[in-house]
């Protein structure tokens, strides 16, 4: 008889897939599916963020054919139940965040119960149930993008969470998909330590908390799993690579903001070590971060 764990919780920034279909969708695919065949689970949780790729308005077709692959795939079929949940709805951009959260039951697990929010009430899970679109007014999901009054200097983008709440043998627990901020620039980055990304995920992230622990008389597990875009401090660790070099910035025309940074060795070679942009980190000593896991 197989033996069967109980949970697989996954999650990916799923945005290349959309931006290069035919490049990696297959081979993404293919190793969920042998996961799913190694361990054989009752309950499958996927957490995705980018749903649509960064050209979301073009991909977003592409994205429901994605989601209708997994759901009809020949790994599914012992999985009789589901719950999926898709924010596509770009045109709304006070609440759009491109997440995308898929919840697969298993035919041998019984008894397993999720909350609807409006009825402040758990029901037992039944069949297929499929939400495409804003998710606005969805009861058994809670959507939210993180207010744009967070980070006013910054471009608002599509970072946010969707919550779900479970009973799985006879155990309440919530399962939150999130997506936290970016690095923008790199030169803002590595102005400071920690850096104002790093604050705004902090805060981003000490929301979500605080949000989702709405019963401290009665506290319900939860896990958090999405793209937390956690970074090496950028300060300290252009600090670590560049402890005998100089700097030379380079300004924009006719502006006092500054377009690059590069650090150069001080013997009369002057080898550039490192070019800092606002996109680009370019290390010479590539091995530093390859070899020994990034102990070198």
């Amino acid at each position: 008889m197989d033996k069967f764990n109980d949970m697989l919780l996954v999650t990916a920034n799923v945005g290349s897939l959309f931006d290069n279909v035919g490049e990696i969708q297959n081979g993404w695919l293919e190793e969920l599916y042998k996961t799913i065949q190694k361990y054989k689970p009752q309950f499958i949780a996927l957490h995705f963020q980018e749903v649509g790729g960064k050209d979301y308005m073009v991909n977003m077709d592409k994205a429901e054919s994605f989601f209708c692959t997994i759901e009809s795939s020949e790994e599914m079929k012992e999985f009789d139940r589901s719950c999926i949940y898709v924010d596509t709805e770009f045109q709304t951009e006070d609440s759009f965040t491109a997440l995308g959260s898929m919840y697969f039951i298993h035919r041998a697990l019984k008894n397993i119960y999720q909350y609807d929010f409006n009825a402040k009430d758990f029901k037992t899970v039944s069949g297929q149930t499929k939400y495409v679109g804003s998710l606005n007014g969805v009861c058994t999901v809670e959507k939210e993008k993180f207010p744009k009054n967070f980070w006013p200097d910054f471009k608002w983008s599509r970072k946010g969470f969707l919550r779900t709440r479970w009973i799985i043998h006879n155990q309440g627990l919530d399962l939150v998909n999130i997506h936290l901020f970016h690095d923008a620039s790199n030169l803002i980055a590595v102005n400071s330590s920690p850096s104002i990304y790093s604050a705004n995920r902090k805060k981003a992230l000490r929301y979500v908390i605080n949000r989702i622990s709405d019963s401290p008389s009665n506290p319900i597990p939860f896990f958090l799993f999405g793209d937390f875009n956690f970074r090496l401090d950028t300060l300290t660790l252009v600090q670590r690579l560049t402890i005998e070099a100089d700097v030379v910035k380079v300004m924009k025309d006719r502006t006092n903001e500054v377009e690059k940074i590069i650090f150069e060795e001080k013997d009369d070679g002057r080898q550039m070590l490192l070019q800092i942009e606002e996109k680009l980190f370019e290390y010479v000593h590539q091995a530093v971060f390859r070899k020994d896991n990034g102990r070198a």
